[in-house]
């Protein structure tokens, strides 16, 4: 069998050229081995999206807990506020607790 022709054609050459085989395993090394690879980045930018989330969230609850703190500078939604959250009540006063049933048969 001789070998002449396909050593010959023009996309064996260039993959026997030494430049593309170098780079060639650059780019491999670059994508996935190497500690700054693709993979790597694409797994921290998830991160710092379900970080942004998280914070996003919380600065709504913050927004949300200073709204209630405003509230609550006033006596009658304090009072308000305790009746509900903590089930205080008046001195001759009865507090009745309704729970329903949530589960549907």
């Amino acid at each position: 069998m001789n070998l002449r022709p396909i050593k010959k054609h023009p996309l064996f050459k260039t993959l026997l050229n030494t430049y593309a085989i170098i780079l060639t395993v650059f780019v491999i090394w670059m994508l996935f081995l190497d500690e700054n690879s693709y993979l790597t980045h694409r797994k921290f930018n998830q991160e710092i999206k379900e970080l942004e989330t998280w914070i996003e969230y919380h600065k709504q609850k913050i927004a949300i807990d200073k709204e209630t703190i405003e509230k609550l500078k006033d006596s009658l939604e304090m009072e308000k506020y305790a009746r509900e959250k903590y089930l205080m009540k008046k001195e001759n006063e009865d507090i009745y607790i309704i729970e329903f049933d949530t589960i549907k048969k």
